[in-house]
């Protein structure tokens, strides 16, 4: 799996002109998978963002986590982040998981989310979103399970 983790003070995911998912702050993901990954990639990658200290203690140092906080996630499907720009110029998505199997690993990845008791929004597996969202700090990080 690879996640593109941005720190928001605010986010949402539109499909059709209508609001699908919104948070008021916390993490905005963008979450892709590959054809390897597995539960087991999926429930590394929940605990291990849940608890990555990237909010501000009181002396200004990234020393709290999102359930420390109290934020919420707004996470969203995204295969292009398995996209190869080596050769050429139309990106290559060989590496991304077929849908059946990313939708899979998707859901497993935020019911786990869930499990460590974070509430959690979510896009349209699979539909044309439009994404928006205030970067806090900016503070953006790339989570990978391998």
């Amino acid at each position: 799996m690879r996640i593109v983790v941005q720190r928001t003070k605010e986010a949402s995911v539109t499909v059709d002109n209508n609001i699908v998912g919104q948070i008021p702050f916390g993490f905005m993901l963008l979450v892709g998978v590959t054809h390897e990954d597995t539960e087991a990639d999926a429930a590394y990658a929940a605990e291990k963002i849940v608890n990555l200290r990237v909010f501000e203690d009181e002396a200004e140092k990234m020393n709290h986590s999102l359930l420390d906080v109290g934020g919420q996630i707004l996470s969203v499907s995204q295969f292009t982040l398995y996209g190869d720009c080596k050769k050429g110029r139309r990106p290559n998505f060989m590496a991304a998981a077929r849908p059946d199997h990313a939708k899979h690993i998707y859901d497993v990845f935020n019911e786990e989310l869930r499990k460590q008791g974070i509430h959690v929004e979510t896009g349209e597996f699979g539909a044309m979103m439009d994404v928006r969202l205030v970067n806090d700090g900016p503070v953006t990080l790339i989570v990978e399970s391998k």
